[in-house]
């Protein structure tokens, strides 16, 4: 019965070694996601916007589609902030001691990566198309930035499909039934006559 786990961590309490941790797939995904984040954000908000000479007010380069901007604004930020909750709570992962809080956790982890990779499908093809039907010869001279924007949206698809598909593999590994027996064996009473 020694070693057994719940939901991809040991019995709660145990000591965190940072290499482990570091090493860990889904860990290394969180961080690639975390950094896909700060560049689609810091593209878009840095050289996403634009204006003309004769104009005092910005475009989005994107179309002068201000809510392309504004979407991928939003979803690098708002992941990016994603990535740093779920780092805090694979670090607090070995620490929780009930099975039902860890189960709640494994099932938001799936569901908010999921909905995080649809989300990033759509940006994709959100950003794609109004980069495409611009016309403005002077926004494409920023398509650098919004190519990587575009690109990194595309990346992001699949680091957060993998990190679902991470969190279902440590969902599959526990069976419902038993899972408090499994984690916590019940202790044979001694008497001290």
């Amino acid at each position: 019965m020694e070693g057994m786990q719940a939901y991809g961590a040991g019995k709660a309490g145990g000591a965190f070694d940072p290499v482990t941790f570091l090493q860990q797939p889904q860990t290394i995904l969180r961080i690639v996601s975390w950094l896909f984040s700060i560049v689609i954000f810091g593209c878009i908000a840095n050289e996403g916007y634009i204006n003309q000479a004769k104009e005092e007010e910005e475009y989005c380069i994107f179309n002068r589609n201000q809510n392309a901007c504004n979407y991928g604004v939003f979803m690098g930020s708002m992941a990016f902030l994603c990535c740093v909750g779920f780092l805090a709570l694979d670090i607090y992962f070995p620490q929780i001691s009930s099975v039902k809080d860890r189960k709640k956790a494994v099932l938001a982890d799936i569901g908010l990566s999921a909905f995080w990779s649809f989300m990033w499908f759509v940006g994709f093809c959100f950003l794609a198309n109004q980069w495409q039907v611009s016309e403005d010869n002077q926004f494409k001279e920023r398509g650098d930035a919004a190519r990587a924007a575009i690109t990194f949206s595309f990346f992001s698809i699949f680091t957060w499909g993998a990190q679902a598909l991470f969190s279902m593999e440590k969902l599959k590994n526990v069976s419902f039934e038993e899972e408090y027996t499994k984690l916590f064996p019940p202790q044979p009473h001694q008497s001290f006559v």
